[in-house]
């Protein structure tokens, strides 16, 4: 399992130039070899290798007088833009034709010098953790680093990244044994439906509340893209009201992922399941309620709690994303239809109970994830014992879609 850890960087302002030349460095060789790579396609439609790439885009290339300014950093993370290009083609072709699951990947594009986010990336041979906590780097020198919590064990490579706020992180990756942080066994089981009013609400009746991190900053925000756009294009002004202004936009992003971390790993020690429902959140991001999807970010919360339960040894389970989970009663089955998005209570007409919606999507979504995952063991069971000649294997009787209702009053009480 491999892992990335990332820390602060304090590099001073010579560092800080020398960073700057490698990243352009970087990015020379990466727009060389896709224009090669590009031409070499539409001239008689081969491709060129990796190590053919670089014996033109690196090691010639320093003889010109065009790119002589290559010699001038390590050669590593001119190397590894290189592979990066060829993982890039390799992940488009794999998406082509169907071998890479996810969304579509496109083809790899030119960097632009006007990005704000450089990145170059470090293996073993060219950089090192020293006794004293610094981190060297070739031909950079030793950086200060904002050491958070100790690498488990020596990282394999580390990307420097200088973000659009001007801050600089590196990002480690360590590999690490599979149960390596195993959770002991935990008696929880959760159904989680996620919202707007409350960020998530649990089976167990607990509402995590929405912190709306962009809605909390959107004054300041509002301000400061108004001073940027009062300044004069291309001026040391306008660039330092950017910078402020991306700074900003960090303390959003930073807040949001602190809390979705915390948020996602406290619920996965609580519980030994989680089940939550598969959303749409592209669909959802182009409604009318498209900035305060995008701000809640349900997607990477998602992302999170699927990563970390195989990390942990959880169980997470996903169950359909069109089930009516809060149009049942979790008590009776019985269904109450569409509901608008402010009826937040109603009462079941057939068994007379109260029902707060989310609480009882939450119900119901558990119990629709203790089924699936019922239905998976009885057919994997029957798989094992009458499987013959690959014949074709269904399950017994289906399970009960819903909770019975003393479970349901028990965990209300």
């Amino acid at each position: 399992m491999k892992l990335r850890y990332n820390y602060r960087l304090y590099p001073d302002a010579p560092q800080r130039e020398l960073l700057a030349r490698t990243f352009g460095c970087v990015r020379a060789v990466w727009n060389d070899a896709l224009a090669r790579r590009k031409t070499a396609w539409k001239a008689d439609r081969t491709q060129i290798s990796g190590t053919e790439l670089q014996k033109i885009c690196i090691t010639a290339a320093k003889r010109t007088a065009e790119r002589e300014w290559l010699g001038q950093v390590s050669p590593v993370p001119l190397q590894q833009s290189l592979r990066d290009l060829d993982v890039a083609y390799k992940n488009f072709f794999d998406s082509v034709s169907g071998r890479r699951k996810g969304p579509k990947m496109g083809l790899p594009v030119f960097k632009s010098r006007h990005d704000h986010r450089q990145s170059a990336r470090f293996n073993t041979n060219a950089f090192k953790v020293r006794p004293g906590g610094a981190l060297y780097l070739a031909k950079i020198g030793e950086i200060e680093v904002r050491w958070s919590r100790e690498l488990p064990v020596p990282p394999s490579s580390v990307t420097v990244v200088k973000d659009a706020a001007g801050r600089y992180f590196a990002s480690f990756v360590v590999e690490l044994d599979d149960d390596a942080h195993q959770l002991p066994q935990a008696d929880g089981e959760a159904g989680i439906d996620l919202g707007l009013t409350h960020y998530a609400v649990t089976s167990d009746g607990v509402k995590i509340a929405n912190p709306r991190w962009l809605r909390r900053r959107e004054r300041k925000l509002k301000k400061l893209q108004r001073a940027l756009s009062r300044k004069k294009k291309g001026s040391a002004n306008r660039a330092k009201a950017r910078i402020k202004l991306a700074g900003q936009h960090a303390k959003v992003a930073d807040a949001r992922r602190d809390f979705l971390h915390q948020t996602s790993t406290t619920l996965l020690r609580e519980n030994q399941t989680v089940v939550v429902e598969g959303l749409a959140v592209l669909g959802l991001a182009r409604g009318m309620l498209a900035k305060s999807v995008n701000d809640a970010s349900w997607g990477a919360f998602l992302r999170l709690l699927e990563g970390k339960a195989v990390r942990y040894g959880r169980e997470y389970v996903t169950i359909d994303r069109w089930y009516s989970s809060s149009q049942l009663c979790p008590c009776c089955g019985w269904k109450i239809g569409k509901l608008a998005l402010d009826v937040r209570e109603w009462d079941c007409q057939s068994c007379g109970e109260h029902h707060d919606r989310d609480i009882a999507a939450a119900l119901n979504i558990l119990a629709e994830g203790i089924r699936l995952r019922s239905l998976h063991d009885v057919a994997a069971g029957l798989a094992d014992t009458r499987n013959d000649c690959e014949g074709q294997v269904r399950p017994g009787e289906a399970i009960p879609t819903l909770a019975p209702p003393e479970t349901c009053a028990a965990r209300a009480a």
